[in-house]
């Protein structure tokens, strides 16, 4: 089956929120091949058990009140629309500490997924200097500890970047989270 699309999380695949299963999905009933492996928040637990059709058309939501991403993720001024859009009907992702959500352009930008160095010098090497800037002015970490910090991210184990990629003009932004 073809996955449904998603705006603001164009590869869930590819950035580990959606994986391969043969589970049946609790929302709809069926095993369509694939589930969320991201955050569901809702009363119960739902930890790989909704699969992605069912996030996509909001079936998930409208049937356990269930969103995606952390109210608390979305930068200030983040169109309704696209708040709405991302929490009721797109898969968000895995964070150590909890999921930032940004925009640019008046609109949220799409998930793009984890980084560590590696991948972010290989495929992002415009983020380097502002990942620098991130751990100096906003974690408050200076000198030789921050460029540790920066040489240390990894995609799997943390600190880790999450890049994302605004929607309108195709610029790459990031954030760093670690356990």
């Amino acid at each position: 089956m073809t996955l449904p699309t998603f705006r603001y999380h164009p590869d869930p695949i590819a950035s580990g929120s959606v994986i391969v299963s043969d589970a049946q999905c609790r929302s709809c009933g069926q095993k369509r091949g694939y589930v969320c492996t991201a955050p569901v928040y809702a009363e119960d637990d739902f930890d790989e058990a909704i699969c992605p059709w069912c996030i996509a058309d909001g079936s998930a939501h409208a049937k356990f009140e269930a969103t995606f991403v952390d109210s608390e993720a979305f930068a200030d001024g983040m169109p309704d629309a696209a708040v709405e859009e991302i929490s009721e009907r797109t898969p968000g992702f895995n964070s150590w500490q909890g999921e930032q959500w940004p925009m640019c352009c008046g609109d949220a930008t799409a998930f793009v997924g984890p980084a560590g160095i590696k991948e972010i010098r290989k495929s992002y090497y415009e983020l380097e200097g502002q990942l620098m800037g991130y751990i100096v002015h906003e974690m408050k970490i200076s000198g030789g500890a921050a460029t540790r910090l920066l040489d240390s991210l990894d995609r799997e184990s943390g600190p880790t970047a999450y890049v994302f990629q605004c929607l309108h003009c195709g610029r790459h932004l990031a954030h760093i989270d670690r356990p």
